[in-house]
């Protein structure tokens, strides 16, 4: 079913707030944040989110994570993101277990291996891994010992050891292999039981996979270009998805959805600035 109307040319970034019980999420092209009934302007690309307190929230944009008051729609500048580099803007991101934020970076056209994924801890920004086409599929197991991320064009969802701080502790290896398939991954998140739900652009669906990377189940939702999925809800088992509208015709087409299933997310950790 339809979560919220508002028609997302690249809607990405879901992120329900546990202590708001409230969920937002961005449109990448249109600058904005938003949640249901409001949204907030930017004057630059914003994708992605995580929450730093009950009213505050950091934020990615194309060159910058930003210090957003949800109360009053102010921001700053928490530290430059590429900002020195015209043609590439934020993408995929979420917060890890031990309170870092990842973020994806990538091309504004998708320029081949223009991006990069990063981790801002304790005020520290990190460049991870690169080089990065579409930087996607960023989550992270229950126990915080391995994160997950993909480069979409490469059809694989990679994981990576995780040590006790949260940093890379080995080379990233092949979790889910979809090449061969028509599934491109996009955006993920993991479940408490370990289980990593991915987005699939172009097919309009969320897909689970075991901690083994065995298929489960999935869920199709009306709009093609699903693009991220977020767990939320009084008992985190509702399923939210955006989408993109960019490049299609269609009623359903970037809107937000959500279902409901018998799984249950985990709790969005905090991040700590």
């Amino acid at each position: 079913m339809i979560f919220d109307d508002t028609q997302c040319q690249l809607g990405e970034g879901p992120l329900w707030h546990p202590l708001r019980k409230q969920l937002f999420w961005c449109d990448i092209l249109g600058k904005r944040l938003h949640t249901k009934g409001q949204h907030w302007q930017f004057d630059d690309y914003v994708s992605a989110a995580g929450w730093t307190s009950e009213t505050t929230l950091i934020v990615a944009t194309s060159n910058a994570l930003r210090h957003f008051d949800i109360t009053t729609g102010d921001h700053q500048v928490i530290v430059p993101l590429e900002a020195d580099n015209a043609i590439t803007r934020s993408n995929d991101g979420r917060a890890d277990p031990q309170g870092g934020f990842w973020i994806g970076t990538m091309g504004i056209d998708a320029q081949d291996g223009a991006g990069a994924i990063y981790r801002f801890y304790k005020g520290e920004l990190r460049q991870l891994f690169a080089p990065i086409t579409i930087s996607n599929a960023i989550c992270f197991s229950p126990d915080g010992t391995t994160a997950y991320f993909t480069d979409t064009p490469s059809q694989q969802i990679l994981q990576v050891a995780l040590d006790g701080d949260g940093w890379p502790a080995g080379k990233p290896v092949i979790h889910i292999d979809l090449q061969g398939t028509d599934f491109r991954p996009d955006g993920a998140v993991v479940d408490v039981a370990g289980n990593l739900w991915n987005a699939q652009w172009g097919v309009g669906r969320v897909a689970g996979y075991t901690p083994a990377g065995d298929f489960i189940e999935s869920f199709a939702f009306d709009a093609d270009q699903t693009s991220c999925p977020a767990f939320g809800g009084d008992d985190m088992t509702a399923l939210f998805c955006t989408s993109a509208a960019v490049g299609l015709t269609g009623p359903a087409q970037g809107k937000t959805f959500t279902t409901q299933t018998r799984y249950t997310g985990q709790l969005e950790h905090q991040v700590i600035l």
